[in-house]
């Protein structure tokens, strides 16, 4: 439901309410209408100023809980892809990091695109990476109408996410991979850094 639908019957009960209150306070007028009706109005007013706020309040944070459940159901659609990279750079008595870290954790990115900067995965990690992407391309396809759900811009940037992996996948050589994977990391993180 578009908000403003919310917001203006607010407005209207609010307007209506401080007008009759003003015309309740004003000792120029008495009778019927002004000693009855018009307290009766005034808690009518206040009554729906309260409850449209409540259902705005609610239809708020639906909403927010439905956006981030989009933005999750996307992120951890390459967490594999995540995966691969933060084992290809795991030092030999270092952890892998945790799924949920690699699903929404921003800064996981920010660590990969150093790591990829300072220094070379070995081969057989770019294959599995390779691999990884091939497998990944056709959901993260897929989901671009659901990055449309969240905007315009998602959309956009989750559309270039998708055309990394796909260059990634057709990678032949060493270079082509790590280019593949740091445009698909800096594709990542400007993604996340959008508000949903």
């Amino acid at each position: 439901m578009n908000r403003l639908l919310l917001v203006a019957p607010m407005l209207i009960f609010g307007i209506c309410g401080i007008g009759l209150w003003m015309l309740l306070i004003n000792p120029d007028l008495s009778g019927p209408f002004h000693d009855d009706l018009v307290p009766e109005l005034i808690s009518f007013c206040i009554e729906g100023f309260i409850l449209i706020g409540l259902l705005t309040l609610i239809q708020h944070s639906r909403e927010q809980a439905r956006r981030r459940e989009l933005w999750l159901s996307l992120r951890g659609s390459f967490r594999d892809l995540l995966s691969c990279l933060d084992i290809a750079f795991l030092e030999p008595n270092g952890e892998p990091a945790a799924s949920r870290e690699l699903e929404t954790d921003p800064k996981v990115i920010d660590r990969m695109i150093e790591q990829l900067a300072k220094k070379h995965p070995d081969l057989d990690s770019l294959i599995a990476l390779r691999r990884e992407g091939e497998e990944t391309l056709a959901l993260t396809r897929d989901l671009v109408a659901v990055a449309a759900q969240l905007s315009a811009t998602h959309m956009n940037w989750w559309i270039a996410i998708v055309d990394s992996i796909r260059r990634l996948s057709e990678a032949r050589d060493r270079e082509s991979l790590e280019h593949s994977a740091h445009e698909m990391l800096v594709n990542i993180r400007e993604f996340d850094r959008l508000d949903y």
